[in-house]
């Protein structure tokens, strides 16, 4: 083989060897957020559900924080609070404040209230549906974004609520529910 041919063979093979580099950063990236996150909050030990996209909480609120993704563009936001014992009001003042971050009034919201029991510590879950006033919680600019859903659970933990709420379209939030109700009673069995 000549220097020319050698050459040539030597761009060949970094041009491949780039390639693949390239490939199995992608396929890192992509799973990366595939993986199931493991955190606490409230002294509950939860698993965020496959699909669901760890973030870094946006917020010292947040204990943790996620991404479901939709067709296209679409995303749901899925986030966990935890303020300790007494702290953040009781399940109803929660509940009417979760409402309250829509357009319409509670009673067009399609709202639904269930409270239920796993392994003795109560959970009340929230559904609604209507135009989601996105914006920061307590004042300052809201965008309204219709055709949105919420998914909240409250979870009564010894060491405080445990407040878990879904935002987005709400065909992502239907597609939720299951994954999310699964996730915590999951986490109350183990507790």
């Amino acid at each position: 083989m000549n220097t020319t041919q050698q050459e040539a063979a030597n761009k060949i093979f970094m041009k491949n060897a780039i390639i693949r580099l390239i490939c199995l950063v992608a396929v890192a990236l992509a799973t990366a957020g595939v993986r199931a996150e493991k955190f606490s909050a409230g002294g509950i030990s939860f698993e965020g559900p496959k699909g669901w996209l760890s973030q870094k909480p946006s917020s010292s609120m947040r204990k943790a924080q996620f991404v479901v993704k939709g067709k296209g563009s679409e995303k749901a936001e899925v986030v966990f609070f935890h303020f300790g014992p007494g702290a953040a009001g009781g399940v109803q003042a929660n509940v009417q404040r979760w409402l309250g971050q829509f357009k319409e009034p509670a009673d067009k919201l399609k709202a639904q209230i269930t409270d239920e029991t796993i392994d003795g510590t109560m959970v009340t879950y929230v559904t609604a549906e209507g135009t989601f006033m996105k914006g920061p919680p307590f004042g300052g600019n809201k965008v309204p974004v219709p055709n949105s859903g919420l998914l909240g659970a409250i979870i009564d933990s010894k060491q405080g609520a445990v407040f878990i709420k879904a935002t987005g379209p709400k065909n992502i939030i239907k597609s939720t529910e299951k994954a999310l109700r699964a996730m915590v009673k999951t986490a109350l069995k183990n507790k």
